[in-house]
């Protein structure tokens, strides 16, 4: 498994009927022990992430024509809340979406993800990104996840990223389902609000795919007036709510209408070597100008 493979899956599974213990662990055992949340909160380096942002895009630009987020699932206003993006699992390409994404609409939050604890071992550079490790299988794992995913919800001003099919998943699969981890965080979570996210990766008229992007209804969560649901109730919610967005999303990119979007990242255009080459001449011949892309986005 690769390094962006693992990257923001949910250590819980969803069980049948099952609502606060579904590892058989004790009350005690998700108790947050430690008296400081913040201690737990990755430390992100920001000339790093600067640096590491920078690469996405230049990366991303390489690969697609475009990064498109749809006009009509735009992001929600946080009226400051601490978010929680969970989007569904489409590629290995996901985790820079996400940051390009997150540059352009909440540029003045710090993002954290949960990442395998053994991966990130291995890529110790990522914990200064906002990742923070997750042990794969068993309750030490699943307690790890919420204690540090609590804490970052504490503050305002930060932002979680989770993709809860813990795989890899076809936009086109219903019904969506869930591991049972971000059910069990919106249990309790103080105040948060949380976020589907869709995303496909698309071909339009150009040699390079289209990145789509949108997002869903917000789902505001405070303990105080939703302590009554369980784990159970967040999880089918929140998988409402993203099946509901994929399909919006699926419809918008059918109808292939670039004014449905606003355009964030745009990248490489035209059909390459010498066929561009050849465009290039004629126009310069005619005394017209030379557009590379192939339709008219």
């Amino acid at each position: 498994m690769t390094k962006s493979e693992t990257i923001a899956h949910s250590p819980f599974r969803a069980g049948n009927g099952v609502q606060a213990h579904p590892l058989g662990l004790r009350p005690a055992d998700f108790e947050i022990r430690t008296p400081n949340l913040s201690a737990r909160v990755p430390v992100i380096s920001r000339p790093l992430l600067r640096w590491f942002t920078w690469y996405s895009r230049r990366y991303l630009r390489r690969h697609f024509h475009s990064l498109r987020v749809s006009l009509a699932g735009r992001p929600p206003d946080p009226r400051g809340l601490p978010l929680v993006l969970y989007s569904n699992h489409a590629s290995w390409w996901d985790p820079l979406v996400c940051l390009v994404v997150k540059q352009a609409f909440f540029p003045d939050r710090d993002a954290f993800a949960p990442m395998d604890a053994a991966m990130l071992d291995r890529y110790r550079m990522f914990r200064r990104f906002g990742f923070f490790g997750v042990a794969q299988g068993g309750g030490r794992g699943a307690v790890e996840f919420l204690r540090t995913s609590e804490a970052i919800l504490q503050a305002p001003k930060n932002l979680l990223l989770i993709t809860p099919q813990s795989r890899f998943a076809d936009v086109r699969e219903r019904p969506v389902r869930f591991e049972s981890g971000l059910g069990h965080l919106a249990q309790r979570v103080e105040r948060a609000l949380f976020v589907p996210v869709a995303a496909e990766y698309v071909f339009w008229e150009e040699r390079l795919p289209e990145i789509l992007v949108r997002f869903g209804e917000p789902v505001p969560v405070r303990r105080d007036r939703t302590a009554a649901f369980n784990a159970k109730y967040w999880t089918g919610l929140f998988e409402q709510k993203l099946s509901e967005n994929q399909d919006a999303l699926a419809a918008e990119a059918q109808r292939r209408n670039a004014a449905d979007f606003q355009t964030v990242l745009r990248g490489a255009g035209g059909q390459g070597g010498v066929y561009d080459w050849w465009q290039w001449f004629r126009a310069k011949l005619r005394g017209e100008t030379f557009r590379k892309e192939h339709g008219r986005r």
